[in-house]
């Protein structure tokens, strides 16, 4: 009975591993780590950033798994709502523009002028889902 056990978590956190690089290299090959460095003058912090994204997945794969609780107040809920935001829309403007979404769908549709008008419609509609998914809880 004992075997089975070894074995599921053997294969659980073989899995894990899998899943976690692939994420990783993901996140390199979408550059974002590198862009923020780059963007904010800190490149000579880049092992900071590589170094918080990696305990950020463990972290979260805990907090995910066993379910711990922090007091840490309405500060430390709002905080991490904004940093989560921050991180989310980060990551999606970093893919939309690896994939060159934005540019192709403009040329698609013949927008001349107001793409400020877009990008603002894309970041609400994705605040108004964020908020809808938090709201009703799905």
């Amino acid at each position: 009975m004992w075997i089975r056990q070894i074995i599921l978590g053997v294969v659980g956190l073989s899995s894990g591993f899998a899943v976690a690089g692939g994420m990783f290299a993901f996140l390199i090959a979408l550059g974002v780590v590198s862009r923020f460095a780059g963007k904010t003058h800190t490149a000579k912090y880049i092992l900071y950033y590589e170094d918080a994204a990696a305990v950020g997945g463990i972290l979260g794969n805990l907090f995910s798994i066993y379910g711990f609780s922090l007091p840490v107040g309405m500060v430390g809920v709002v905080s991490y709502g904004l940093f989560s935001g921050i991180f989310t829309g980060a990551w999606s403007m970093a893919l939309t523009e690896i994939v060159d979404t934005v540019p192709i769908f403009s040329r698609r549709i013949r927008l001349k002028t107001g793409m400020p008008w877009l990008i603002l419609s894309m970041a609400v509609g994705r605040m108004a889902g964020a908020l809808l998914h938090a709201y009703y809880r799905f």
